[in-house]
Parts: C-alpha cells; sequence; structure tokens
C-alpha cells in the first residue's frame, strides 16, 4: 500500500487526532505513551512521531514487520527514541501496567477477536492510566460502513476484515473489561468516499491533489466548529480510564 502523507483528508486525519490527543491525553513531556497499531507512523498521520516531539516516551507494536520497520526509519532520521515491536495485539509483549497513556484507534475491528485486544490494552496500562479506543461508527451518517461491505465483497478493500460499532457497544465492551468511560469523540467527519477518492488522486495524480482540499475543507471547519459532531466521524472514540 502507498503511503498517504500529504494528502488533504490525512492533514485533516492528523488534526483530528491532535485535537484527541490534546483533549484526552495531556500532558505527554514524560509519559509513557503505547500505540496499539503502526499504519499511521508508515503510511499516514505519523501521530505518534507528533507525540514523541512533545516530550513522551512512545511505544508501538503492530503485527506486519515492514510496518514495524518503516517506523523505526522514521524515528532513526528524526533522531528520536521509540519501542518500536513486532507482536500480536491480543498478545501484547509488554508486561503489566507499562503505560501512562495508550492510543488506539481503527485498530482492534481488524479482527473477530477485539474482546482479548482490549483485556490486553486494560493489562498494560497503568492504573489511573488513560486511553482512546476508537473504531468504526456503525451508524456513520454517510454510510461508510456499507461502501465497506460492498468493496470488502469485490475484493477491492485493502485494509482486509473490518467491524463496525455503534458508541453505545464500544463503550459496553469497555466497561465489561473494566475501562471507566471519560467521555465520547471521534475523528473525520466526512464521507468515507471523498477520503477514498483523495488518496486515489493523491497516489495516481499527486500534482493534482490540491483540487481535493476545497472538497475536505468543509468538513474540517465542522470538525472544528461544532464539536458535537465529532462523535458523528467515521470513526468514533472514548476516552477511558483505568482505576487506581
Amino acid at each position: 500500500m502507498p503511503a498517504f502523507h500529504g494528502a488533504p483528508s490525512t492533514k485533516y486525519y492528523f488534526e483530528c487526532e491532535r485535537t484527541l490527543f490534546e483533549s484526552c491525553l495531556p500532558h505527554l513531556k514524560g509519559k509513557r505513551v503505547f500505540k496499539t497499531d503502526l499504519w499511521d507512523e508508515s503510511k499516514n498521520t505519523r501521530i505518534l512521531k507528533w507525540a514523541a516531539d512533545q516530550g513522551a516516551e512512545v511505544f508501538g507494536l503492530d503485527i506486519a514487520y515492514p510496518v514495524v520497520k518503516d517506523t523505526q526509519d522514521l524515528f532513526r532520521r528524526s533522531s528520536l527514541k521509540c519501542g518500536i515491536i513486532v507482536s500480536d495485539l491480543r498478545q501484547i509483549a509488554f508486561s503489566d501496567e507499562s503505560f501512562d497513556y495508550i492510543y488506539s484507534m481503527g485498530t482492534i475491528e481488524h479482527f473477530k477477536e477485539y474482546r482479548q485486544a482490549l483485556v490486553e490494552i486494560y493489562r498494560v496500562l497503568k492504573k489511573g492510566g488513560r486511553a482512546v479506543i476508537g473504531v468504526p461508527n456503525k451508524w456513520d451518517p454517510f454510510l461508510r460502513p456499507l461502501m465497506v461491505t460492498f468493496l470488502y465483497w469485490l475484493n477491492l478493500y485493502g485494509y482486509g476484515y473490518e467491524k463496525s460499532f455503534s458508541m453505545r457497544q464500544l463503550e459496553r465492551m469497555l466497561e465489561d473489561v473494566g475501562f471507566e468511560v471519560l467521555g465520547r469523540s471521534g475523528i473525520l467527519f466526512m464521507p468515507g468516499s471523498l477520503r477514498m477518492l483523495d488518496l486515489f488522486v493523491h497516489v495516481n495524480w499527486p500534482k493534482a491533489s490540491f483540487l481535493m482540499a476545497p472538497l475536505i475543507r468543509p468538513f474540517f471547519y465542522l470538525y472544528r466548529t461544532f464539536p458535537s459532531l465529532r462523535r458523528h466521524g467515521y470513526l468514533i472514540a472514548s476516552a477511558v480510564q483505568k482505576p487506581g
């Protein structure tokens, strides 16, 4: 899969993720921050590098070695330290209560054992630590789950198996595992088809990417101006805490 750095929708994606960090996982300096996949760092927003730039001690895993290597190369070029490993989120190769903050956006829905992944996230989070857990929005107003299902049937969806959830389903799972739910949010209030079109243009005709920016800018404006819309993005998120 090609890299999507620099695409207009990726810039919007990054702003959404940064907003989530600033509102739910603040004061990053000196915190041990763990990310549950490294696709962003390899192909997308590089949000974990941003967290490292804010002074966080960053860690992450991915099941795919090429993605891990891309991420290690990114941090090496930036002269930033990281703890990046090949591992499975359903059996995390880190000790109990290792991290102050955990960021998991669009990860657990890609396998059927998503509850086991949440158990593992809970295990490696410190008591009193916080996490942001995000998944595809089952009730996306732009019907992204329907589009994903259609593309998956045609073998045209490059991300593999993907399950969507309602906010209540997500919160119920998190509470069952033991988390305290602190708040609701989300990212990418925009049509999923527009995001895919933007990435297609960016990869195939990069010099024409500027033409997509005016189409994405109104959704960026709505996201910034009306915080209540964030929980209706095509990825919903819960801010949670592990009881101390």
